[in-house]
């Protein structure tokens, strides 16, 4: 369908000042719909309180309003600008909880202003609880056991209803996880249920039984007016149901979930984002995976671009926030081009065949009162992500990245002493900024894998992965001299030079890295402007490591994460898979190379992406 005619003027709502759980992200998503809109011949007027940011220059819209963001502000500038549409779902919930004010006051009938990118319906159907339980149920699919609550007097009933504590308290139009967390007794229930009914713009809490510990996952996905969807992409917590998603590290796309399980959640999220009735735009929708039945649970959804779109879209490419502005105003997805391929339509699902980790960066120190334990509130101020062609390369130089003391894999002094191994165990339950270290650092004092899950209840397979770093890092503290081989395996997983264990011989030896290109790299048919930068491998294919497959652990799932090795370029670190996977020989050694310093991109893919779902 071509661009409506209808819409000549478009008012943009920003995310306003910026906090924990809203900052940058939004810019970035309201920058992208500002060009796009401007792009498109439309006026484009723009309120945000904040002036520190880009959307607010001078050049991204034809009218800037630095004001606060409520509904009498905004109000006044529509008399004033009188819009013929307003877009508030890339401004996080600020945006969407001005919107919501609006409708219901009647202030855009009043003046004949359109809510685009989402109907007030959808937006009520995604961030109401009790509303959006009954969208999944209608759906086919599970949520947690729970009760709505509007007091303190209906929270302490809510909590005998659903047998005792722990409960999980969530409340409704709120965004960071603010006002949430686990109560595990009455005076928990008191602080967080009380600060949840006082954040939330309905004055409402959902309180759900305990699903702590379960795998937490997920997906991003796009609707338009005629029904087509798609995946952009899927997100992995490694830190189980419990730490929210900002403050968790993540992984693009989701490496521990069987075929069946992904497709299973891909179905029930394009059912929900149907039935809520998101035509126009994007969404990001939670669900929790129990690690040994394989139950799922739908936790909650985001009738918006979300915190997650912005790690999506610099994931995979996929511009999220560019499209969903290009929906709101008529376009389908089959009429926007993909500017990754160059030639498909933006209909078609995008494939990542490397991996990316997002880790996130804490400043306790400059909040000397603040709690340090993660919980389902957000904490972190700030991320940093990596890409690899493995989880373990990805993972450290995302470590890395963040810059900041204690928070990198390290090899310095004296293991844990067995005497001192329980106590750093223990000290693992409780997730904190400093916990993948302390597992790391367990490691090296002997814990056992079985110790760590029961712990941490991280994921066996990421587990898996940090014992395959410490194998790795005695093969090179064990090595007489650092020959070419042992360095490059070190480097495909990871290690950086400062950070590599020091060699068993007393002059550490260095080997020039080869201009030779990587196999995976020669094999990449289609176009994309991002590579993982890692170093070259010979063009040949060979095991990335000897080491045999660990035995899964007792499960009653039919088909657990162990029972295959990870999607993608992330099979680089699983035990005897070669490092380079592709699906058509490797080039030989006499193919001539690409030299690192000038690096073209691969012709275009061949062969056809996964396509979009449609309704009959």
């Amino acid at each position: 369908m071509p661009r409506r005619t209808d819409i000549s003027s478009v008012l943009v709502i920003g995310s306003g000042p910026i906090v924990i759980g809203q900052a940058c992200e939004f810019d970035y998503s309201g920058t992208q719909a500002c060009r796009v809109l401007r792009a498109e011949g439309i006026r484009v007027i723009l309120v945000n309180s904040n002036p520190a940011t880009i959307m607010t220059d001078p050049d991204m819209a034809d009218a800037t309003y630095v004001e606060p963001i409520t509904p009498e502000v905004v109000e006044a500038i529509i008399a004033k600008e009188r819009p013929d549409a307003l877009l508030p779902t890339l401004g996080g919930q600020t945006a969407l909880n001005t919107a919501m004010s609006l409708v219901e006051s009647g202030v855009l009938d009043k003046y004949g202003v359109e809510l685009i990118g989402a109907r007030a319906e959808a937006i009520n159907a995604g961030e109401d609880r009790e509303e959006f339980k009954r969208v999944v149920e209608r759906c086919g699919a599970e949520v947690a056991r729970s009760v709505i609550a509007h007091s303190m007097e209906e929270c302490h009933a809510g909590v005998e209803a659903l047998g005792g504590y722990p409960v999980v308290v969530r409340p409704s139009f709120t965004m960071g996880g603010l006002g949430s967390g686990f109560a595990y007794n009455a005076e928990d229930l008191e602080r967080i249920a009380g600060q949840g009914l006082a954040d939330s713009r309905t004055t409402e809490v959902l309180l759900e039984e305990s699903i702590l510990g379960w795998k937490e996952i997920e997906l991003e996905v796009m609707r338009d007016q005629v029904d087509n969807c798609v995946m952009v992409c899927s997100i992995e917590n490694v830190d189980p149901v419990g730490v929210h998603t900002g403050d968790s590290i993540t992984i693009a796309p989701a490496l521990t979930l069987t075929d069946r399980e992904l497709q299973q959640l891909r179905d029930i999220a394009f059912a929900v984002i149907r039935e809520v009735g998101v035509d126009t735009g994007g969404c990001n929708i939670q669900f929790a995976v129990h690690p040994n039945t394989g139950r799922v649970i739908v936790i909650e959804m985001n009738p918006r671009v979300s915190r997650s779109s912005a790690l999506a879209s610099k994931a995979t490419g996929f511009p999220i926030a560019k499209i969903a502005a290009r929906l709101a105003i008529g376009y389908t997805l089959d009429e926007i081009p993909n500017d990754i391929t160059g030639s498909t339509p933006a209909s078609f699902e995008p494939a990542v065949d490397y991996v990316v980790v997002k880790v996130p960066r804490f400043a306790f120190e400059k909040f000397r009162g603040a709690d340090p334990t993660l919980t389902t509130t957000m904490k972190s101020v700030g991320e940093a992500m990596a890409l690899g062609r493995c989880y373990t390369e990805a993972l450290q130089k995302a470590m890395r990245s963040i810059d900041k003391s204690g928070t990198v894999f390290h090899w310095d002094g004296t293991a844990p002493t067995p005497e001192q191994l329980p106590a750093l165990i223990e000290s693992l339950r409780t997730p904190t900024e400093h916990r993948l270290v302390d597992l790391q650092q367990a490691i090296r004092g002997g814990a056992t894998l079985e110790q760590l899950f029961e712990a941490t209840a991280i994921d066996p397979w990421f587990l898996d992965q940090m014992f395959l770093l410490q194998e790795l890092a005695e093969q090179v503290q064990a090595a007489p001299a650092l020959t070419a081989e042992l360095l490059q395996r070190a480097k495909r997983h990871g290690f950086s030079d400062a950070r590599s264990p020091p060699c068993a011989a007393s002059a550490r030896t260095r080997c020039a890295r080869s201009a030779t290109p990587s196999g995976c790299g020669r094999c990449t048919r289609r176009w994309t402007p991002v590579r993982p930068s890692s170093p070259p491998i010979p063009p040949t294919c060979t095991p990335a490591t000897t080491r045999p497959r660990r035995s899964p652990r007792a499960s009653g799932r039919p088909s657990s994460s162990w029972a295959r090795a990870p999607t993608g370029s992330a099979r680089a670190s699983s035990s005897t898979t070669p490092a380079c996977t592709p699906p058509w020989p490797c080039p030989s050694a006499t193919t001539p190379s690409w030299s690192t310093a000038t690096r073209r991109p691969s012709p275009p893919t061949t062969t056809s992406p996964t396509a979009c779902t449609s309704s009959p």
